[in-house]
């Protein structure tokens, strides 16, 4: 039935403007400033992610009585996350949004969308068997995004602070960050599909937490893809002994940072003071890298391992970095430079999930809650990742921008106001036109 639209009467009293009189009229229809929410309607209807994560939870609610399904209330939260409103309680306007209700299959004189109370309800809905079935499902989701199966993938882990402000549970004192809070930690691989979140205290891993994570994360991606290849790559915090004996028991191969000690720094001592010589003798104040591939292991290792040191020497003296890899072919200066200092990448991956999608609201008081908040954080970056790899290579939204995902503002941009009319045979959505991707605001 079309929608009866009263004639409002023009705002009176305007003066003329260039000798033409000014008529202003409260006759626009229903208007909204999010359209880029139908852009993202289309990839998550492929990614399936709400019905994915909705799969892993049972309803306690009778079905009769259901309002809202599990798939909507998740599907209209990873929309609000990717828009920009990462508050739950902008639920309470945001329901009545008529470019929300359209990416949810609803006309926008349809009922109104759900309220924040049941986005809180559903937050602490999951128990830890049902967060578990969402995590794999998170793996399952990252083994789909191939169009085939890889001989082999790299998979990036790190970890990031998660600051508090209450008393939640698990929080914990950090003296580095001189502060309460959490310490998730992270994958993506290399092209920065994220693969997994997990929420923990704000300490550094240990080697017994990180096996036990790398061995469930393994176990579930080779149950997909039973013949791949998996590296690892991290940093120090991950190179532990137990994580060591893991990779060569799983046949995981790995290039992982190795902190620094008196026994690394004796094979290193010559090519330092020759390093520095040279960097002296060069004119200008560039730095000048060397390098060298020894064998060596800690005690608590079972057994030595390829050890490869980067000696970088400046005006302010030498730096070297030691990285250990499972690694037997390729030179030093390759599988550092090429392969391991891509894990800086990650740090972008997770500066996106982050600080882009705001993942970092944590402030639910049950461990739970929070770790079901990772989840459609996760799946607002799926999103936006899926979009930027469906633009063309040369676009500036993916080639221009060495960014893991455009910024959650620049869909918006791309139409800031939208006319929503459907009184007529079909829905028309009226927006002021943009030239390209490159007036899009930086995500930085």
């Amino acid at each position: 039935m079309p929608v009866k639209v009263e004639n409002a009467p023009p705002l009176p009293g305007l003066s003329r403007i260039g000798g033409k009189s000014l008529v202003a009229r409260f006759d626009g229809g229903q208007l909204s400033s999010d359209g880029g929410v139908l852009a993202l309607r289309e990839i998550e209807r492929r990614l399936c992610i709400a019905d994915r994560l909705a799969a892993c939870l049972d309803d306690p609610r009778a079905p009769a009585q259901v309002t809202h399904r599990l798939a909507d209330t998740i599907r209209f939260r990873l929309f609000m996350i990717a828009a920009g409103y990462e508050d739950g309680n902008d639920a309470t306007a945001l329901r009545h949004d008529p470019a929300f209700k359209l990416a949810l299959d609803r006309l926008p004189e349809a009922a109104a969308l759900c309220s924040q109370p049941t986005i809180s309800r559903l937050e602490n809905l999951p128990d830890t068997r049902g967060l578990v079935r969402m995590a794999r499902a998170m793996v399952a989701l990252f083994c789909a995004s191939f169009r085939q199966v890889p001989k082999r993938i790299v998979l990036g882990i790190d970890d990031t602070f998660d600051p508090v402000h209450g008393e939640q549970q698990m929080r914990l004192f950090n003296a580095y960050h001189d502060g309460y809070g959490f310490q998730p930690l992270l994958m993506f691989d290399d092209e920065g599909r994220p693969v997994t979140a997990m929420l923990r205290p704000a300490r550094r891993p240990s080697g017994v937490e990180a096996r036990a994570f790398l061995r469930r994360l393994v176990r579930e991606i080779r149950s997909h893809w039973p013949r791949v290849e998996i590296l690892l790559r991290g940093d120090s915090h991950v190179c532990t002994p137990e994580v060591l004996e893991f990779c060569r028991q799983a046949r995981l191969g790995f290039i992982l940072g190795v902190a620094t000690s008196s026994t690394l720094r004796q094979h290193v001592l010559q090519l330092e003071q020759s390093t520095m010589a040279r960097q002296a003798a060069r004119p200008g104040d560039g730095k000048l890298r060397r390098y060298k591939a020894f064998l060596d292991g800690a005690r608590s290792w079972s057994r030595v391992e390829r050890i490869m040191a980067c000696v970088e020497a400046g005006p302010l003296g030498t730096d070297t970095r030691f990285v250990v890899t499972s690694l037997a072919g390729g030179s030093p200066r390759m599988l550092y430079e090429d392969l391991y200092c891509q894990r800086g990448q990650a740090e972008n991956h997770i500066k996106a999930w982050k600080l882009n999608l705001a993942a970092d609201r944590t402030s639910c008081c049950w461990t739970a809650a929070n770790q079901f908040r990772l989840m459609p954080h996760t799946g607002a970056y799926w999103l936006f990742w899926s979009m930027r790899s469906l633009m063309p290579k040369r676009s500036p939204a993916r080639a221009g921008r060495k960014r893991a995902i455009p910024s959650r503002l620049a869909l918006n941009r791309r139409a800031d106001l939208l006319r929503c009319r459907w009184n007529v045979p079909c829905l028309r959505l009226r927006a002021r036109p943009r030239s390209n991707w490159s007036d899009a605001p930086s995500c930085h």
